[in-house]
């Protein structure tokens, strides 16, 4: 169908508020909550649901599509967040409950569900954990965690979950159930081959496929293990093995035309996708980077074909995977509208004639768009954060470099806005994990915020970082305070080198393991910064083992032996709170005083350590009521209030600050 571009750029450009000649935003207007989170549209296309932040809590929102009207607010008591959600029919959806656990870690699943109509009738507690199910009364639900894998097209009231059971009498491993949202009934329909397995399901919605994981070798030490099973009649085949075949084999899904994606990976390079014959178990390869994994899939609307896939060494590159497939046309149509961004369909109604689009950028928080097959046209929705003009927000440069040991390693520089980029001070802020996570090019309200106050930010996919293919993201282990800190250290000096950062005026400031790398790093490297900021960090390795929640599981033990090693001299070596004599520089400390990942002993501990050195941090906050990463807003303007005000002191910049408030 011909898209009328003209119209979309139209209105688009109507849906934007104008560009005012306002003062600096302010750090409220940086740190306060997205006005959305996901959205999808229901099926006939009537409403939206919607899930929106409310710091701690996330509600589930339902509005009408003709004029963003709300019709109704779900909210969980005690605290709950609505996690993901689904649309059942036209008029009906469930989610599940979720309990947020801080900004860096991600929710903890309850394994409560709920269904209700759009209008607020007829809700009901499918899976409330503690309870039995109502058809199978001598049954206790208390173990097991369900997901949802369809929501069956042609079937208003029914759906298809998994229900992963922990070790009982009642055996193990992952059963598939029929679930009616109305009643809440359950029907048996399949059994997974063992435990620790994932179902996918066949263009017929039956079960076809299980993906089984395992974390432990026959030493009981950490190994990631997987095995592709296939499922004929009720009897299950294994079709591969990581531990005998030497690759990790894994379906995406199986498209209504039968079609059945899948993910190769042989432990070092980037993930390839292909198709998987079924009979056979046969991989044809269809997609690889040389660089990164895969990070966004966007399918047609007709459920039929894998259109394009995303990946982010630097910035995001769309490709074309179906150049036929007529939705590929109108991806490259819409992505053409939007140059410079990211655009993806987010969802669609059930006949494919509406979608929402997305967009967003290194400086655009987000949009939404709703495109109309009928017109061509698509009409603007709303913005994730619209006190923040794009217009005015800072730019991010991706970068790569090839460490001293070979390595390369990929990055971004957020120049501020009108600034040419050089001998800028800078604030370097190592990302999370450090196992998996990764920075990227998308808007980032914490980079922008420090942008604006005139600091250039340095942000390091260093070894052991997500998304560039499993050896690189295994070259992390054992390496916190040797190889990870040195892809830090040498990315700081490739920006002084480059001329984008004065040398005299650097800083570092991270979360999570940021928090522990901004300590260790100048540890490793001193003299190189000015400064340093710690939040919610990790300081004593040992302290690791014993306090916080990793330790609380036998996998979690198993990582953290196969990440740290079991020598207590290196766990030494590499704890910034047993090396606090060589930390010359000013510090600042902030923690939640009921993390869980990181507990605040960690942050007391480096607190005592400096001071016993001679170097009292600066100030420390132990704020009551946050976790991993602060939710509540007025925490979040007091932290960024009185870190303005010590990088500030320290290097300059043009940082506008405020006294700090306090907080209960």
């Amino acid at each position: 169908m011909r898209i009328s571009l003209l119209a979309l750029a139209i209105l688009a450009s109507a849906g934007m508020p104008e560009a005012a000649a306002a003062p600096s935003n302010t750090i409220q207007d940086f740190v306060s909550h997205p006005s959305y989170g996901a959205v999808k549209i229901s099926p006939n296309g009537d409403y939206l649901a919607i899930t929106v932040d409310r710091g701690d809590q996330d509600v589930l929102t339902i509005m009408r599509t003709s004029d963003l009207q709300i019709v109704k607010v779900n909210q969980l008591p005690d605290k709950k967040s609505v996690g993901s959600f689904h649309w059942v029919g036209p008029e009906r959806l469930m989610f599940n409950a979720v309990r947020k656990m801080g900004g860096y870690a991600q929710p903890f699943m309850t394994g409560e569900w709920f269904a209700v109509n759009a209008d607020g009738s007829q809700p009901r507690p499918l899976i409330f954990y503690g309870t039995r199910d109502a058809t199978q009364r001598s049954r206790s639900v208390g173990n097991e965690r369900f997901n949802l894998l369809d929501t069956l097209k042609n079937d208003d009231q029914n759906v298809i979950m998994s229900a992963n059971t922990a070790r009982s009498s009642e055996g193990v491993g992952t059963q598939l159930v029929m679930m009616d949202t109305v009643s809440g009934r359950r029907t048996p329909l399949a059994r997974a081959p063992k435990e620790n397995c994932s179902i996918v399901l066949d263009e017929a919605k039956e079960p076809r496929f299980s993906v089984c994981s395992s974390s432990r070798n026959e030493e009981g030490e950490f190994e990631e293990r997987s095995e592709l099973y296939r499922r004929d009649g009720r009897s299950w085949t294994l079709v591969n093995a990581s531990k005998t075949a030497g690759k990790h084999l894994s379906v995406v899904r199986t498209t209504e035309s039968g079609t059945v994606y899948a993910l190769q990976s042989d432990k070092s390079a980037p993930e390839a996708l292909g198709t998987l014959d079924v009979a056979t178990g046969e991989f044809t390869q269809l997609f690889q980077d040389e660089t990164a994994d895969i990070s966004d899939y966007i399918w047609s609307t007709d459920d039929s074909t894998l259109i394009a896939v995303a990946t982010e060494a630097g910035a995001p590159k769309v490709t074309l995977i179906d150049e036929e497939h007529a939705d590929a046309a109108l991806y490259a149509s819409l992505s053409s509208a939007f140059p410079g961004q990211m655009v993806d369909f987010t969802s669609h109604t059930q006949d494919g004639r509406k979608i929402i689009v997305s967009v967003e950028s290194d400086s655009n928080p987000g949009e939404l768009y709703l495109y109309d097959r009928d017109t061509g046209n698509a009409r603007f929705l709303m913005q994730r954060r619209p006190q923040l003009d794009a217009a005015k927000m800072a730019s991010v440069k991706p970068f790569s470099f090839r460490s001293t040991d070979g390595m390369q390693i990929h990055g971004y520089l957020t120049i501020p806005n009108g600034a040419e980029g050089r001998n800028l001070p800078m604030i370097v802020n190592p990302h999370g994990g450090p196992i998996g996570p990764r920075d990227n090019w998308a808007f980032n309200y914490e980079t922008q915020l420090l942008a604006s106050r005139g600091y250039a930010v340095l942000q390091v996919n260093y070894r052991g970082s997500g998304g560039y293919g499993q050896g690189f993201q295994d070259a992390g282990h054992l390496q916190w305070g040797q190889g990870i800190q040195n892809d830090i250290v040498e990315a700081t000096r490739w920006a002084i080198q480059n001329g984008h950062a004065d040398a005299e005026r650097i800083c570092i400031y991270g979360g999570s393991f940021g928090g522990y790398s901004s300590l260790m790093a100048p540890i490793r490297a001193p003299g190189l910064f000015k400064c340093t900021f710690g939040y919610v960090g990790v300081y004593d390795i040992d302290m690791m083992f014993k306090r916080g929640d990793i330790p609380q599981s036998d996998a979690g033990l198993r990582f953290l032996r196969r990440t740290h090693g079991t020598n207590a001299t290196e766990w030494t070596a590499s704890s910034p709170a047993r090396r606090a004599g060589e930390v010359k520089i000013p510090v600042y400390l902030a923690a939640g005083a009921r993390d869980e990942r990181t507990p605040p002993e960690q942050t007391e501990l480096m607190n005592r350590a400096l001071i016993a050195a001679g170097n009292a941090p600066e100030g420390m906050i132990i704020q009551s009521g946050e976790m991993h990463g602060f939710y509540d807003e007025k925490a979040r303007v007091n932290l960024y209030t009185e870190m303005l005000a010590f990088f500030s002191r320290h290097i300059g910049g043009q940082a506008t600050v405020g006294a700090a408030e306090s907080v209960d």
